[in-house]
């Protein structure tokens, strides 16, 4: 395999034109990391990384939601992937949804909602300040059309990430989607991880870190 980019938590290797394999590697392997108000070490983050990443991607591709997955090896901590061009520098989509405590969590006869699902738009992963819709037709980043798709998909794949956790008992407070563009066609697709590192999620009140997340998901 050919190493195509090396990166602080994943290393992405070449097979051929149609296969990648993103590499989950250990960053500091002999200290903690911290992420989430959670500390674990390097080798812990990786594996439930990994494997929350997989559980996802495949009930994703088994309900047919465009992704770039393939897949995943477990012992080597590895997932093979169909090869993307980032959306301009890596657009990432933000679902929020409201806590219980919240006005608009309910309509007006007080029932409470439960598809509400608020999005905004990041450039890339390293900014703290959301870009509107018009700014990304402007920048040619997204067609209409293509905003649009993009919204309903992200919808779509946050409300299912919503329910799994809801089947252990967790409330989805907020996921960081990724999306890129299929070389081959252009088709939108979701990249990157889906795991405690771009999830916010509670057990009532309580917050559960990233780590504790793998656990209760995949019954650790």
């Amino acid at each position: 395999m050919e190493l195509i980019y090396k990166g602080t938590t994943k290393d992405v290797y070449k097979i051929d034109e149609n296969h990648f394999v993103l590499q989950f590697k250990h960053v500091l392997s002999d200290q903690g990391v911290t992420s989430h108000n959670n500390v674990g070490t390097t080798t812990e983050i990786m594996n439930a990384s990994h494997s929350l990443t997989t559980y996802f991607y495949k009930r994703l591709k088994a309900i047919d939601i465009p992704t770039y997955y393939l897949s995943s090896n477990m012992e080597e901590a590895t997932i093979t992937v169909k090869p993307t061009t980032l959306i301009g520098n890596g657009l990432i989509v933000l679902c929020q949804f409201p806590s219980a405590n919240t006005l608009w969590h309910y309509d007006q006869d007080g029932h409470e909602l439960e598809d509400v699902v608020s999005i905004s738009y990041f450039e890339d992963e390293h900014q703290n300040d959301s870009i509107a819709k018009s700014i990304l037709f402007e920048k040619g980043i997204l067609s209409k059309d293509e905003e649009r798709s993009l919204e309903l998909l992200s919808i779509d794949i946050s409300n299912f990430v919503r329910t799994e956790l809801a089947k252990k008992g967790l409330k989805l407070h907020e996921i960081k989607l990724k999306f890129g563009r299929e070389t081959q066609n252009g088709d939108l697709l979701l990249i990157d991880e889906i795991s405690g590192q771009n999830i916010i999620a509670y057990q009532d009140t309580k917050y559960i870190t990233p780590l504790l997340l793998d656990k209760i998901i995949l019954n650790k």
